[in-house]
């Protein structure tokens, strides 16, 4: 590895807006982009905003775009990276910006709290609890491992490109449905609000999300698309929507 690395970290304006401000530092084996930002902070850059808690890839907190990628400073590693050229350090982009490298993501759990809340069924066993398959149980553990880092949010496009925030809840926020609709003790419906509150027809499956997510969950395959089927299901299959008829 090369001792010197050139980084260009995104610096706001106390106005408004911002520009790239480039630092020379010293670099070494495994070190990672959060581990810069932090040698620059203490020997260049004392007002440099980041945020981060656990340097271990588990609080999502130190999200960013490295090389225009949404991913977590601290398990991007600089082996990674070409460090011959300038590495780019900047805020995610589809949240507001706060201060340099932190963005405002209160947008997220504002929106979080719009799902309908888990109810579960009344216990079915004289002792008071339930009994469920296990495998209903292990289709919804995988959503459990999120840490809200929100790149999947990030990087999506309704969402980044589009600004369909006031439309469209996110990859984060469907994932966090899908937990609550697929779980073998909840009886709430949602499948009326991912149609007309929650956007859900937006999402046209590119799977950009599962790509960036760093605890590998399958959000397209596994939540998004069961979601949508049950919208289809409920709403545009002819079979259901004659069924209704005649019920109705």
């Amino acid at each position: 590895m090369i001792p010197e690395a050139t980084f260009k970290i995104w610096r706001t304006h106390p106005g408004g807006g911002g520009t790239f401000q480039s630092f020379r530092t010293k670099v070494s084996e495994g070190m990672v982009v959060l581990d810069v930002v932090h040698r620059i902070q203490a020997e260049q850059a004392p007002d440099l905003a980041v945020r981060w808690n656990c340097k271990a890839g588990k609080c999502g907190s130190c999200s960013a775009e490295i090389n225009g990628n949404p991913r977590l400073m601290c398990m991007t590693r600089l082996s990674e990276l070409n460090l011959w050229e300038p590495v780019t350090v900047e805020p995610m982009r589809t949240f507001p910006p706060i201060k340099d490298l932190v963005t405002d993501v209160s947008w997220n759990f504002r929106v979080k709290k719009g799902i309908a809340k888990f109810a579960p069924r009344p216990a079915d066993a004289p002792d008071g609890t339930w009994r469920m398959a296990q495998r209903d149980i292990d289709r919804v553990q995988e959503f459990r491992k999120c840490i809200e880092c929100f790149l999947c949010q990030d990087v999506c496009h309704v969402l980044r490109d589009h600004a369909k925030h006031e439309e469209f809840i996110g990859p984060r926020v469907l994932t966090y449905a899908a937990a609550l609709e697929m779980h073998p003790l909840d009886t709430a419906d949602r499948i009326p609000a991912m149609k007309a509150q929650h956007g859900i027809g937006y999402c046209n499956i590119t799977k950009c999300c599962t790509k960036v997510c760093p605890e590998h969950i399958r959000i397209t395959d596994n939540a998004i698309i069961p979601l949508k089927e049950r919208v289809v299901s409920r709403y545009y299959d002819p079979v259901t929507r004659l069924l209704r008829v005649f019920k109705s």
